[in-house]
């Protein structure tokens, strides 16, 4: 029964981290119709520059808590930058070409990202400094660190406040309007090219988070970071419904779950065959099942019917 919790615990907090960068996925291509195959790549670059920015503070007497408070910002405002300035120069000019042309962009893109990374930081993994307390939490015989409990404390107060943007701000309702038709919001006053710059924006400041709480829970960075945690993330906006922000929290979360308990149980109920490394096929095999019996996801789509 301690495995169970501690599973679920893994889960959650693996599910979090995904929740994070599904939601980026899954609100550009709620107004655009684009899957930005580079946002793994925003995650991967937000815990490089957080980490540039701890190795710098590491020894300078501030409380672990501030170097972490302060390098989340710093890859917050170059994770931002990063995106504005990647839809302003490789997706605004393809808005009205073929998907395909935006798909291929957003592949490129990646690499682009994962080379120009190798060459500034090096391709060699680097340990990310402790920076919190390291006492564990025991919890109904299950063990949560603080780096944990700061992880779904802080997605759950970022997941409120962007259901809160999204439906009650001036801003939420000009992205929905833009999704909806973007011509007649733009006659309504709403400037479409300001709001997908602001959605971009967004959504890179959701995956630099993301990326310093899976540094600091895992403990190493690298170039190639954002490639496995960029594809789960869409994998569990695609499960919940693409385009629909309670639908990624969800996919993300069974995701998780999907493969903590696959990691916890996955060599007991193979005999030895598979081991924890294997846990990535209950996780593709879920949303095969899903999308199999549910095209638009558990969810559904909430992408509106362009005119």
């Amino acid at each position: 029964m301690d495995i169970f919790f501690q599973q679920i615990i893994n889960g959650l907090v693996l599910g979090s981290m995904y929740a994070l960068v599904a939601l980026g996925y899954t609100m550009v291509y709620g107004i655009i119709n684009l899957i930005n195959f580079a946002h793994g790549e925003v995650l991967m670059v937000g815990a490089l520059t957080s980490w540039t920015v701890v190795s710098l503070l590491a020894d300078s007497g501030v409380p672990g808590w501030l170097i972490m408070l302060f390098s989340v910002l710093c890859a917050i405002v170059v994770c931002a930058a990063l995106n504005f300035s990647v839809e302003k120069l490789a997706y605004r000019p393809l808005r009205g070409a073929p998907r395909l042309a935006p798909l291929i962009t957003a592949m490129g893109m990646s690499l682009l990202l994962q080379t120009l990374a190798m060459i500034i930081w090096k391709p060699n993994p680097k340990p990310y400094p402790l920076l919190l307390p390291t006492e564990p939490l025991h919890v109904g015989g299950a063990v949560i660190s603080i780096t944990q409990c700061l992880i779904l404390g802080l997605t759950a107060v970022i997941l409120a406040g962007l259901m809160y943007l999204v439906n009650r701000t001036k801003l939420g309702r000009a992205m929905r309007a833009t999704a909806e038709n973007p011509r007649v919001a733009t006659l309504m006053g709403v400037r479409p090219d300001m709001v997908i710059s602001a959605t971009f924006i967004i959504g890179a400041a959701l995956a630099a988070v993301a990326g310093v709480m899976w540094a600091a829970n895992y403990g190493t960075v690298q170039h190639t970071m954002g490639f496995l945690p960029g594809l789960k993330a869409f994998t569990a906006a695609v499960l919940g419904g693409i385009g629909n922000l309670a639908g990624a929290v969800v996919g993300a979360i069974l995701l998780g779950l999907v493969e903590a308990f696959g990691a916890g149980y996955l060599g007991a109920l193979t005999g030895g065959v598979l081991g924890s490394q294997y846990v990535d096929i209950f996780a593709f095999a879920l949303l095969i099942l899903v999308l199999t019996l549910r095209p638009s996801g558990l969810l559904g789509e909430r992408v509106a019917d362009r005119a």
